[in-house]
């Protein structure tokens, strides 16, 4: 034991990043090796329309060219022998699931970034060996028992954890100490850093910033009068340093959202009322199941041009009613975009929620009297849809041919950043999935 405590710093801590090699494509590859092992594939949607978006390709498929964001018709012509599979969302939540019961099986401080990736604090994980051995152990385990790469990073903070595990894809293992930041890190560009983005980079350029070197011995004063107290966190973060704890509580989500790719542009406001109606319908849904209520609701909105904008509206009180989402969605694109204009994406996302327990809610007298029929009314139909299925119980204006109508599938539906599978699953209570 004595040099395996070598390994580990007498103060601080270790943290491993653990990131899922294009995390769906190699999901289908180890299902079903014969059809797709080794060979260019694409998870995309809308495949028969050949209209939709690469979501993830494999790495026989990067090699050729095709992207993450690619239209699916420019990925075919890059490489006609793609193989384009439809987004499977339970076989994914089901292997992250089981990604999360091995990592779990190491340290109970876990916390999971998306349904792909994940920090683990291994400070007094000692007894599974240094911090290599566990590293290099957790990759065989995944492979072994899921057939999946991923690669890891190993480093005393979050930060240096996330970077490393990005520098040798696929099934890579790196280590990234403090002492090695100059050399790895200063002579890169800003947006190098992981939570710089273009803009931000953009903006310490003109400042004369150009490199994470010189961000690093930047003027703080500077920093903080062009970036508030984001200004310090830029210099320290350049400088390797990160003191955010692995958090192993899944947080309340800060906000619950889908958004739907259009087959076509739509311009036609009862379409696009439609679509919201389908969007409000599962947003809905999955706040009342985590037994949470909103007050703001944003919509999001993006042209055949890719330019994007987002509204929102606080709500005088909390809801955890569909009919109030939708009726506001609408209002905000009724209000915010022109009619006629064409529309190629919409969302709907739900922010500043409370636990349903302490949300106070004022109702006025009417309001009173409707809100248990309300409530009753939607235990009832949950029920129902969570024993029969999501579209056992739908209004007539849910009924269309357009992808917002597939929200409610969630087999083909989901996104990575939707923690939901992992919510009232405490893998390491359970030791693993069940």
């Amino acid at each position: 034991m004595e040099s395996v405590n070598h390994h580990y710093p007498k103060q601080g801590r270790v943290i491993l990043h653990i990131d899922m090699n294009a995390f769906y494509c190699s999901v289908h590859e180890a299902v079903e090796p014969d059809l797709y092992k080794g060979k260019p594939i694409a998870v995309a949607g809308s495949v028969e329309l050949r209209k939709g978006i690469i979501v993830t390709s494999s790495y026989a498929a990067r090699r050729l060219g095709i992207k993450t964001g690619m239209q699916v018709r420019q990925a075919m012509k890059l490489c006609p022998d793609l193989i384009l599979i439809r987004p499977d969302f339970d076989l994914y939540r089901n292997f992250s699931r089981r990604f999360m019961g091995i990592v779990y099986g190491y340290s109970p401080l876990v916390e999971s970034m998306s349904i792909d990736e994940c920090f683990v604090d291994i400070t007094g994980s000692k007894q599974f060996g240094t911090p290599i051995e566990i590293a290099n152990s957790i990759q065989l385990k995944i492979m072994k028992e899921l057939g999946l790469p991923c690669s890891i990073g190993v480093a005393p903070n979050k930060l240096l954890a996330k970077m490393g595990s990005d520098m040798k894809k696929p099934n890579g293992i790196t280590v990234l100490r403090l002492r090695d930041v100059p050399a790895v890190f200063w002579d890169k560009p800003c947006h190098y850093l992981y939570g710089i983005g273009k803009k931000t980079a953009e903006k310490l350029t003109r400042l004369g910033i150009h490199t994470l070197g010189q961000l690093a011995a930047g003027d703080e004063t500077l920093l903080s009068k062009h970036f508030g107290v984001l200004g310090a966190h830029l210099k320290r973060s350049a400088n390797g340093i990160d003191t955010s704890p692995v958090n192993p509580e899944h947080e309340q989500s800060k906000s619950i959202g889908h958004t739907t790719t259009l087959p076509r542009d739509y311009t036609d406001r009862h379409e696009i009322h439609r679509v919201m109606l389908n969007l409000a319908d599962q947003v809905a849904r999955r706040l009342r199941k985590q037994e949470l209520m909103t007050s703001t609701i944003q919509i999001t909105i993006r042209d055949p041009e890719m330019r994007t904008i987002t509204r929102s509206l606080t709500l005088g009180t909390p809801t955890e009613h569909m009919d109030d989402i939708y009726r506001t969605a609408c209002q905000l694109y009724d209000h915010h975009w022109e009619e006629g204009n064409p529309v190629r994406l919409l969302g709907i996302t739900l922010q500043s929620l409370t636990a349903k327990e302490e949300s106070y809610v004022q109702l006025d007298l009417f309001d009173y009297e409707k809100q248990p029929r309300r409530e009753n009314l939607n235990r009832v139909m949950d029920g129902l849809r969570d024993k029969f299925g999501e579209n056992v119980i739908l209004t007539a204006g849910m009924m269309s041919d357009d992808p917002s109508s597939l929200i409610r599938n969630h087999k083909v539906r989901g996104t990575s950043l939707q923690m939901d599978h992992l919510r009232n699953n405490p893998l390491h209570k359970e030791g693993g999935e069940g």
